[in-house]
């Protein structure tokens, strides 16, 4: 017996008779009311045997059994609270999708540092995994998009030590499970058929024992009790090799996947027809999908099987379906051609829905975090419905099921569809060419092209596995792609942090020093303080001096530290500095105003207000955005200064001048409305239960309360410095906006005096610019307009003659030699003149059928290599091997390529190498 296997001995199953068993095909161990069972009840062990068979007291839809699963909790002692966004990362900085109902409470929660918002509670969590996506369709059962009804309890042991922020036992493993059985014996369920089989949770540096609940085939629930955390000392050993001892706290965490019960009560051949029936006939219609219904018959049978087909169980996918084929008495390619096609449309159905709710709950397609995962899933979507032949567009499919779920925000929705329609189709005409170099590559070496090159022309252009085994088939070259690649696409992408890392420290010597005491919260407008000076640390550079209090402001939330000086009866030190380490707050000084000493700060008075009317400004910008962009916008970051001050926000589309005018406008509205900026410190669940997690718009606070900013209708957990009143600020300009990645806009603006001098600043350009044209300033535009039209006319008319001189040079036989390649002339000629006129005279050759090999040493040794359409010649791998003779490098695509190196006295014994080398590459 394993380590735990005293844990799933309950008394609830001895007081039920429950017997213990192995399963006779896996080995798993179970429990199980009924005496003569052999297996444990779970796929590939046995086949489904709800289909058409459901076992429930009545057929329910989605919205049905959820209500029936949570009135059940709520009746018996649990709170029903409302579900969270799907995005994960904005109210954790370690996870970027909601992944399951725990996710909801960690890390706060589960390790006791604040309190859950009910114990016990029941949700239904919207959730989304990603590692599923290959899996649906196929298994008949994965959905990537999901709720999770759930039940949690949180406990504390009796015996723990320290401060938890609940306390006690509301219940623990006989209870869950008595739950669970009843919740299964009130829909109808004969619990005699329910097995629970032991399977160890192992998750995020916890774990404990676990049950699966199954039945007919169907895994309902998984009981999880979160008891244990990673220890190398530990008594237990794990499934993933590591040891683990009892924590303090220790969690019911129950998942109840509402799809798998709606699909078990209805008894349809897959959970796409319980979850999704009307879309699922929409899209088969408009595919021309039909069947007769003997076909119908072999989809029944043939569903029964499908949880064969689960990637993370069947070795080759391919083997799996010939096996299904077997047991069916059909052909392989017969079973092939008849699921295929449906199991693209059960996948279609099934991201749209994903996407409703990422892009529903504020998620910007991006080529990072949650955008990426949200823009990867969209990609896949559009393929799968051009495979099948779906002409519905996207934003319309999408659109089906916001509505479905009751988004208000479905204009939104349908053009962040539209838009990333229109951007894909843009990088799959980049990445073609691409391929077709890395297929011609492949195939001469008589190579399968590798999975990680198949990631990155995924990552880079969106180029799809089976459109590069479409393209890679035209030059005979092989391609393997795993069953799992779109998990292994997603799993590049969904770690990492949320948000910047906290400022961190080595060692233990600030642990014996108190919490110091924040004076720029009491009043952010005084500028002096008196303080004692608890100690002096000797840095490599300066000192860090700890203060009881202080009123200089460290660093954090994008704002900057204060600056200023400590004055003691003997010495002044300058304040250039400020860091906060687990509550305390470091002055780095330039001198040791010595330990003991009562000391008086004088924050530089300048500093501090322009840094706070920049961060108030910050929240006034973001507002003003999502007012005229709409409430999808959030910060991807934000950095407050002196003189300017940056935010960047998620947005799907390029901001155009009008919209950033708009912005200003309305911001500066706000700043004359003189508004007080108020703070509170409210019970983080009453902040988040009355605003939303769009508090956390710069990164998450820890703690039982938190510090909200109220600026006009705004309101954000901050701990910066503000102003007292909007109208303080005076003024705010945007000087600029750009694109800082795909997905994120930046907007970079003034505050205050700050943008009196920028746009200052600018007027002593105009003025100059003005002086200069000898205009008057509104003439400026126009005048240099028309300069700039003169300028490119008169370039036009200098490339149109280099062009000439280059068809002139092609022209001239005596300036090279001219060499056969296999029937294609190949001129091989030195020029005088730079890489335009290579470039110019290359394209010419071309444009006359002939190969151009040619070189220059106007900046060093220099050559350009073109060869027309058609010709077996790589010109990429000619200029490499002529620039490596001349000391340097160079490369690029089959057609045309360029390069050189410093050593021109061997430019002419490179070029007369061509010939050779031509006749080489050709024949190899």
């Amino acid at each position: 017996m394993s380590d735990l296997a005293e844990e799933y001995r309950l008394e609830y199953f001895e007081r039920e008779g429950f017997t213990r068993k192995e399963c006779s095909e896996c080995g798993a161990h179970f429990w199980t009311r009924d005496e003569t069972r052999e297996t444990c009840g779970e796929p590939p062990c046995e086949d489904y045997s709800f289909i058409d068979n459901p076992g429930f007291d009545e057929s329910y839809t989605l919205e049905e059994m959820r209500e029936r699963f949570l009135s059940f909790f709520e009746a018996n002692s649990h709170q029903r609270i409302d579900p969270y966004p799907v995005a994960a990362n904005r109210w954790r900085d370690d996870v970027l999708l909601t992944q399951a109902s725990i996710y909801d409470f960690q890390p706060l929660v589960t390790s006791g540092k604040t309190p859950p918002p009910a114990n016990p509670l029941t949700i239904s969590q919207p959730c989304i995994r990603m590692q599923d996506i290959d899996n649906v369709g196929r298994t008949g059962r994965h959905t990537m998009a999901f709720e999770m009804m759930a039940h949690h309890a949180f406990n504390v042991r009796d015996d723990a030590e320290g401060d938890y922020a609940y306390e006690g036992e509301v219940y623990w493993k006989d209870q869950t499970v008595e739950y669970c059985d009843r919740f299964l014996d009130s829909v109808g369920v004969d619990l005699e058929e329910v097995t629970y089989i032991e399977d160890p949770w192992v998750g995020g540096g916890n774990a404990g024992p676990a049950f699966e609940v199954i039945f007919r085939g169907a895994e309902l629930a998984t009981l999880v009790f979160m008891s244990m955390e990673q220890d190398p000392d530990g008594d237990y050993e794990m499934k993933d090799g590591n040891r683990y001892s009892p924590m303090d706290t220790y969690i019911v965490d129950t998942g109840y996947g509402l799809e798998r019960w709606t699909w078990v009560s209805q008894g349809t051949p897959t959970v796409y027809e319980a979850v999704y029936p009307e879309m699922i006939e929409s899209l088969k219609e408009n595919a021309g999908i039909s069947h007769t219904d003997e076909e119908e018959e072999l989809i029944h049978r043939a569903a029964k099987l499908a949880g064969h087909m689960d990637i993370d169980e069947a070795e080759d996918m391919d083997v799996a379906r010939d096996n299904i084929a077997d047991r069916l008495d059909v052909a392989t390619s017969d079973l092939t051609d008849l699921m295929r096609p449906l199991e693209d449309i059960y996948a279609i159905a099934d991201h749209c829905r994903a996407l409703a709710y990422m892009l529903g709950d504020g998620i910007v397609p991006s080529n990072v975090g949650t955008g990426y995962l949200a823009r990867m899933v969209l990609r896949r979507t559009k393929r799968l419905c051009d495979n099948v032949g779906i002409d519905a567009p996207l934003d319309e499919l999408v659109d089906m099921q916001a509505d479905r779920l009751g988004y208000t925000n479905r204009d939104t929705i349908r053009e962040m569809v539209r838009t990333e329609v229109e951007k894909y189709a843009e990088t799959l005409d980049r990445g073609t060419r691409r391929v077709r170099q890395l297929a011609r590559d492949y195939a001469e070496r008589d190579e399968a092209i590798p999975t990680n090159d198949l990631i990155e022309l995924y990552d880079s252009h969106g180029i799809q596995p089976d459109m590069v085994e479409e393209i890679a088939a035209e030059f005979g070259a092989r391609v393997d792609v795993p069953d799992d690649f779109y998990s292994l696409v997603a799993s590049r992408h969904e770690s990492g942090q949320a948000f910047e890392e906290e400022f961190t420290r080595a060692g233990d010597e600030l642990d014996n020093l108190p919490t110091t005491e924040r004076l720029y919260y009491e009043d952010p407008n005084r500028t002096e303080f008196e303080a004692v000076v608890l100690d002096v640390f000797d840095r490599e550079e300066g000192y860090d001096v700890v203060l009881d209090q202080t009123m200089f402001y460290p660093e954090g939330g994008g704002q900057p530290a204060d600056h200023g000086t400590l004055s003691s009866e003997d010495v002044t030190v300058n304040v250039t500095d400020v860091q906060r380490v687990d509550g305390v707050i470091l002055h780095r000084t330039d001198g040791d105003p010595g330990k003991g000493e009562f000391v008086r700060g004088q924050i530089d008075a300048t500093r501090r207000r322009r840094l706070m009317r920049h961060h108030t400004a910050t929240h006034i910008v973001i507002h003003a955005a999502r007012e005229v962009l709409g409430d999808h916008v959030r910060q991807a970051g934000a950095q407050k200064g002196i003189d300017s001050s940056r935010i960047d926000i998620q947005h799907y589309r390029r901001l155009s001048r009008e919209e950033a005018k708009q912005i200003e406008i309305r911001a500066n509205e706000i700043v004359r409305m003189n508004s007080p900026v108020r703070q509170e410190w409210p019970h983080r669940h009453k902040a988040e239960e009355e605003y939303g997690f769009d508090l956390y718009q710069g990164g998450i606070p820890a703690g039982e309360t938190i510090r909200l900013i109220h600026v006009a209708e705004d309101v954000q957990a901050c701990a910066g410095t503000h102003v007292s009143r909007t109208g303080d600020i005076g003024t705010i300009k945007i000087l600029t906006t750009e694109r800082v990645q795909d997905g994120v806009e930046r907007l970079v603006f003034a505050a205050g005096d700050a943008a009196i001098q920028h746009m200052q600043s600018l007027e002593d350009d105009l003025l100059a610019a003005a002086e200069a044209f000898d205009v008057s300033p509104p003439e400026v535009p126009e005048t240099a307009r028309r300069f700039f039209e003169e300028w490119k006319e008169r370039g036009k008319q200098l490339d149109d003659l280099k062009e000439e001189l280059a068809r002139a040079r092609a022209s001239d036989g005596e300036a090279g030699e001219e060499v056969e390649i296999g029937g294609t002339s190949a001129v091989v000629r030195r020029l005088d003149g730079d890489m335009d006129a290579l470039r110019a005279t290359a394209n010419a050759l071309v444009e006359e059928g002939k190969i151009a090999v040619l070189g220059s040493d106007a900046d060093g040794a220099q050559f350009v290599v073109a060869v027309p359409e058609g010709i077996d010649v790589d010109a990429g791998a000619v200029v490499a091997e002529l620039a490596s003779m001349v000391g340097g490098g160079g490369g690029g695509p089959a057609d045309f390529a360029q390069g050189g190196g410093p050593e021109t006295d061997k430019l002419d014994e490179a070029l007369a190498s061509v010939p050779k080398l031509l006749k080489r590459m050709r024949d190899a």
